[in-house]
């Protein structure tokens, strides 16, 4: 039998030098966070080519994905992406400077702003679309179509629960 992997090795450690603590829901969530963090690494690869960060590539993304023909304002981005204002304004300012998209005046609010893909944004969020796809194919271990859904269904489960 193999060592496990790093979470295996930790609770085992942990097991020994505090043996009243239930070290197990690290079983779960520490292995989500290695996760989390090796997916973030292989993302940031895979989009280096197209000289995009993963969050300047959710903006671009939900821009493509959400918005009609009038764009989106950076509050209905931020909701999508979940950055904070001062976040949300530092990419915009560097997509707008990249010419990959462009902000206008509100037509329902004069004070407000929309955000709106140019068309090399487009081209550019279509290419990288295709991809990260890619890329999140590439990162799936060998599972069955079914394990692949209950693994899904599990997760958005804990999403929902957590985030609402």
């Amino acid at each position: 039998m193999s060592d496990g992997d790093v979470i295996d090795r930790m609770m085992a450690g942990w097991r020994d030098r505090l043996p009243g603590l239930d070290p197990s829901p690290l079983a779960v969530v520490g292995r989500v966070i290695v996760l989390a963090q090796h997916l973030e690494r292989s993302v940031g690869e895979a989009l280096k080519p197209h000289e995009l960060s993963l969050g300047e590539f959710d903006i671009l993304a939900t821009l493509r994905r959400e918005a009609g023909a009038g764009g989106l304002t950076p509050t209905q981005l931020r909701r999508n992406v979940m950055l904070s204002s001062g976040g949300m304004t530092a990419r915009l300012d560097r997509l707008e400077r990249a010419g990959l998209l462009a902000r206008h005046q509100d037509p329902a609010d004069r004070r407000g702003v929309v955000v709106e893909l140019t068309a090399r944004g487009r081209k550019l969020i279509d290419a990288a679309t295709a991809t990260r796809f890619a890329e999140a194919a590439g990162s799936m271990p060998k599972l069955t179509a079914a394990e692949t859904k209950t693994l899904a269904g599990l997760l958005r489960k804990w999403l929902c629960e957590v985030a609402g």
